[in-house]
């Protein structure tokens, strides 16, 4: 089993930054890719990107892509997720996923799944 806890969530003013963090536990070695999904209210759950853990291969949703960037930090077991000039169209709970395959943008080939973190944007 796989255990993932997210943090840095928050309130943040549109425009500004936010990094939120993806700490591992358990047998990540079985993982190949890391990725974070969001889910806005009453919308379904979206891939906003994805990192593996050997390479450092990452890939993007359209929407966030040049303004959001995914890190990770072996020693550490934790992903990270920066996101720049965020606007009120990013508010979301955000969560993190690990998957024992390749990286993907299809929410059913994440095998663990974290609690979420909200975050919201005001303008």
């Amino acid at each position: 089993q796989v255990q993932l806890v997210e943090s840095g969530g928050g309130l943040v003013q549109a425009g500004g930054p936010l990094r939120l963090s993806c700490a591992a536990s358990g047998r990540t070695f079985s993982t190949n890719t890391m990725g974070w999904f969001r889910q806005a209210p009453g919308k379904e759950r979206e891939f906003v990107g994805a990192i593996s853990w050997s390479g450092g291969s990452t890939y993007y949703a359209d929407s966030v892509k040049g303004r959001f960037t995914i890190s990770r930090d072996h020693a550490k077991k934790t992903v990270y997720l920066q996101k720049n000039s965020l606007n009120p169209e990013d508010t979301a709970v955000y969560y993190c996923a690990a998957a024992h395959d390749r990286a993907s943008t299809v929410l059913r080939e994440y095998d663990y799944w974290g609690q979420g973190t909200q975050v919201t944007v005001s303008s």
